[in-house]
């Protein structure tokens, strides 16, 4: 057994425990510290690292190892114990980043919390993506999974065919019964629906809403937020204020999520967000634009922190997404820490 797997699972029952209460700052800021030892002593690229930065004394001080790291190297405290693999898209030509788990308990746990806490109308939850069984290395459709549930139904094939009939036929029996239906996919499965249910727009019953990710790399095919939600209402009459955003990746296990149009993404208690100037390392002012740089208890058995390459504003402790920063990659901290990271 490695010596780091009964240390694990002591922390990885004390997150769990934390991911059910209301974690405040100082809760979060001596798990965040105990988690960042852990993987500084185990995980053997992330010590690597570790050891060229000076050591943290507050979360924020936490060395974030660049979102590129997990396309180079195994990013686990204990990788001959790995269980579940999830591999990014590769869909903007970077190739493919992995996220290794000893085992999904607490990824689960903070999925299924983070819905919870939106605390969203009870709904018969339609999926627009492939279901956990037909995609096992997908993050997004193990998350899909476990938010929806035994009752969840999934309506994109294995090969990633929409099945537009099927879930047309099931969005009319809803409004003909009036149960209010969740609508979860990417961004472009929508435009992909809306394309195909043009000719019949449809009336969704009353507490109905719709949650949409991700954007449309690799597709060819971009549209504003402003025109997605104004599709929303035109194909499905759903307002504004009745979509959510999921922001997440593969390379985390919790979420953001962000409602309506211009409303910041908010967190929840077990996840942080910083915003920071890529020249001077530290956090922008309010109302600033920087680098996201993100700290997620629930990574226990990979990496806490990672400097992701996304633009956005400080909303106070929430965001504003912006997108990806066209010149993150290759870029000076991501070649040096690939540097730094390689074993000797």
């Amino acid at each position: 057994m490695s010596k780091a797997i009964p240390d694990y699972l002591e922390l990885e029952s004390t997150i769990l425990e934390a991911l059910r209460e209301d974690l405040g700052e100082g809760e979060f800021e001596l798990l965040a510290l105990t988690v960042y030892r852990f993987q500084a002593t185990w995980n053997l690229p992330y010590a690597r690292w570790c050891a060229t930065r000076p050591p943290a004394r507050t979360w924020q001080e936490i060395p974030a190892v660049p979102q590129s790291a997990f396309k180079r190297f195994v990013l686990s405290v204990a990788p001959e114990k790995v269980t579940t693999t999830f591999r990014t898209s590769g869909t903007t030509g970077e190739g493919h980043g992995v996220h290794p788990f000893i085992d999904v308990r607490l990824c689960a746990e903070a999925e299924r919390r983070a819905w919870q806490m939106l605390a969203l109308p009870r709904a018969s939850l339609f999926v627009l993506t492939p279901s956990p069984a037909d995609a096992p290395h997908s993050s997004l459709a193990h998350m899909m999974g476990v938010v929806a549930g035994s009752s969840g139904r999934f309506f994109v094939a294995a090969d990633g065919r929409l099945e537009v009939g099927e879930l047309g036929s099931a969005l009319e029996e809803a409004i003909a019964t009036g149960e209010p239906v969740g609508l979860l996919g990417t961004a472009l499965s929508f435009l992909n629906l809306f394309g195909r249910i043009r000719a019949r727009g449809l009336q969704l019953p009353p507490g109905s809403y719709a949650m949409e990710t991700g954007g449309y790399k690799g597709s060819g095919r971009e549209i504003t937020k402003h025109d997605l939600y104004d599709m929303f209402g035109a194909f499905l009459g759903l307002a504004p204020q009745q979509v959510l955003n999921e922001y997440g990746m593969t390379e985390l296990s919790s979420q953001f999520f962000a409602r309506g149009l211009g409303t910041p993404h908010e967190a929840p208690p077990w996840l942080r967000a910083v915003v920071f100037d890529p020249e001077t390392g530290r956090e922008v002012a309010d109302g600033e634009m920087g680098v996201l740089r993100l700290f997620d208890l629930a990574n226990l058995g990979s990496c806490l922190a990672i400097e992701t390459q996304d633009l956005a504003i400080r909303r106070g402790t929430a965001f504003e997404l912006i997108g990806r920063d066209p010149g993150a990659l290759p870029r000076g901290c991501s070649r040096q820490a690939d540097e730094r990271m390689q074993a000797p």
